[in-house]
């Protein structure tokens, strides 16, 4: 400030700050690309003043209290560590790759499924008839003697003596049902299974009879159809033709090519009615309604003792697996069965086991189906049957270059089958392993409710018209000879049950920024300085460690050249007579000499100085 002065008082002016000048050509040649601190406490200071961390500059700032400095550096350091004790529990919780499930409703035009139907009424094959009436004959006795039962006239089978020759067989009468529980416990019945030496025996045990004669019928049954070739065909058609009585989809009349035929040895003949048209509102116009026949005609009543129609609703191209997932329909009834769809969308690898297709699976597939973890598992069983005891199981389909299994040709077979089914009953089987669930499915809730049908007032004038149509209605209890069937979806929403990532790669990065921002109050920007700050020290130091090394390598070499200019006398003298090598000073303690051109009496001061 400049104080002026005049004729009152005094004024303060103060000077116009000038701009700083422009930097010199020499100042901007000495200017580089990357500057680096000239020591690692330089650095330190530089980073704690000017980055963003918190309490980061209280390190610089409390520099004159070294109990501030110490207490703040604790502080950094407990943050730096808890900070870091939370990132490894995060991150242990992300490489666990947990899933949650979220439910959405959604509401639009769904495919109509797939709905196979089997009358329950096996027959018998006329290439093995004779077999099966020995059979037949084999379980009359057996029952005679557990159970002193006789089977009526009525259900004797005929006999088939214009049939064709008969491949050649011998029932296996060693393989019998018995009583196997001791007096006074509980009953039990079964067989015994041995293996081809006989030296390892067990029993096939059951609580209740009617399982264990059905059983024992049906090992029998099988080694007996497994005489039949390959490409036999089963006279199923001209026997289902008059299974269907009527049937409508969507107001419309059911068509021949609409139902897929095939014959089951338990079920006996099987349509899946495969109606390709999209459900655009629910109720039982839109969906597909049938009058079935349901009579029981005795074929095989050791092996059938249901009577009614074995159902079940599956996706579009799926096998359906009656034993597993169907159910029966009650004769004389009318059944309306409710569909709600559920699709489930998983998540593969690494967050779970899926397989999408049937990509990833080293089970190939016997059916000629898209993928289920059901046909996996009965293909994996049937290679792992045909592995250990030569032979596949009849009611599975056959792998290319193997035959079935039948005691004529394989006499231990029944020994090793239940062996292994066992040991897939108790999860010892690499197949469930090996056959992951589909990455995406669909699966259905069914709900019914039943009446009467046809009445007690409509049942005469219905049963006729029937009659009229050509099908064949028994004289006796007919109503048990019919049932009915709607089958709808209750509504079109549909379900989607989704399987998304607990910590998805953004939700890691969020986490991963919450707890620094929690601990340090910063951003990545603040990891990017931490970044620069390790990257400067490590070029510090090599810069550092390059320069002790061209100094200590530098020293040696000088040396040896000063030593060569003295020559070899100056060499061997002692130090102190060196001329050329006297210390500063020393002179002037030795002799009074003065300096040139001063006075005689100002040597003696400097001597003294």
């Amino acid at each position: 400030m400049v104080q002026a002065t005049g004729g009152g008082l005094g004024t303060w002016k103060y000077p116009q700050a000038q701009p700083p000048p422009p930097p010199s050509p020499e100042d901007r040649r000495g200017e580089r690309l990357l500057e680096l601190h000239a020591s690692f406490r330089e650095l330190f200071t530089f980073f704690c003043t000017n980055a963003t961390i918190h309490g980061a500059i209280r390190l610089v700032c409390s520099s004159g209290n070294r109990l501030k400095t110490a207490s703040w550096g604790l502080l950094l350091v407990g943050a730096l560590g808890a900070l870091y004790w939370q990132f490894g529990l995060l991150f242990e919780q992300y490489w666990s790759y947990p899933v949650i499930t979220t439910v959405s409703v959604h509401s639009e035009r769904k495919l109509f499924p797939s709905v196979t139907l089997c009358d329950m009424n096996p027959h018998r094959p006329s290439p093995v008839h004779r077999h099966l009436q020995a059979l037949d004959e084999f379980a009359q006795e057996t029952l005679y003697a557990l159970y002193t039962f006789n089977f009526s006239e009525s259900q004797e089978v005929p006999g088939a003596a214009d049939l064709d020759p008969e491949p050649a067989f011998q029932l296996d009468r060693r393989i019998h049902l018995q009583r196997l529980s001791r007096p006074g416990g509980q009953n039990k019945v079964g067989f015994r299974l041995c293996n081809s030496t006989g030296g390892d025996c067990f029993y096939r045990v059951y609580s209740s009879g009617v399982t264990a004669a059905r059983e024992w019928y049906r090992f029998h049954y099988i080694n007996i159809l497994a005489l039949l070739p390959p490409t036999h065909e089963d006279s199923h058609r001209s026997h289902g033709s008059h299974f269907v009585y009527s049937c409508r989809y969507d107001g419309r009349h059911c068509e021949a090519p609409h139902f897929q035929t095939f014959h089951h040895p338990t079920y006996g003949s099987c349509y899946t009615f495969n109606g390709a048209w999209a459900a655009q509102h629910p109720g039982i116009t839109h969906g597909i309604s049938l009058v079935l026949r349901t009579e029981q005609q005795d074929h095989l009543p050791l092996l059938s003792t249901e009577n009614g129609i074995k159902v079940m609703i599956h996706s579009r191209d799926h096998t359906p697996f009656l034993e597993h997932r169907g159910f029966s329909i009650r004769p004389g009834t009318e059944t309306t069965i409710g569909i709600r769809e559920d699709e489930v969308h998983r998540l593969g690898s690494p967050y779970g086991h899926c397989s999408d297709g049937g990509e990833g699976v080293d089970v190939p597939l016997l059916y000629n189906a898209s993928y289920t973890m059901q046909a996996c598992l009965v293909s994996c069983f049937q290679q792992l049957m045909v592995e250990t005891c030569s032979c596949g199981y009849y009611l599975y389909p056959l792998p290319v270059g193997t035959e079935y299994c039948s005691y004529t040709r394989h006499p231990a077979w029944g020994h090793c089958f239940y062996r292994l089914y066992r040991d897939l009953e108790t999860h010892r089987l690499p197949c469930a392993s090996r056959c992951p669930r589909p990455c995406r499915e669909s699966s259905y809730k069914l709900s019914a409710g039943t009446s009467r049908w046809p009445s007690s007032k409509s049942a005469d004038w219905t049963l006729a018209v029937l009659g009229k149509r050509g099908r064949w209605i028994p004289s006796r209890s007919p109503r048990s000879s019919v049932a009915k069937m709607n089958i709808l979806y209750q509504e079109l929403n549909y379900r989607t049950v989704d399987e998304t990532p607990v910590y998805s790669v953004p939700r890691l990065l969020s986490a991963m920024g919450s707890l620094w921002s929690l601990w340090f109050g910063s951003s990545v920007l603040s990891v990017l300085e931490l970044l620069e700050l390790l990257l400067d020290a490590v070029a510090l130091a090599l810069l550092l460690g390059c320069r002790r090394l061209r100094s200590a390598g530098g020293a040696q070499p000088g040396a040896a050249r000063r030593a060569s200019h003295l020559g070899p006398e100056a060499t061997q003298l002692p130090s102190d007579c060196r001329p050329d090598v006297e210390r500063p000073g020393a002179r002037l303690a030795s002799s009074p000499a003065t300096l040139p051109g001063a006075p005689a009496g100002a040597s003696a001061k400097e001597s003294r100085l």
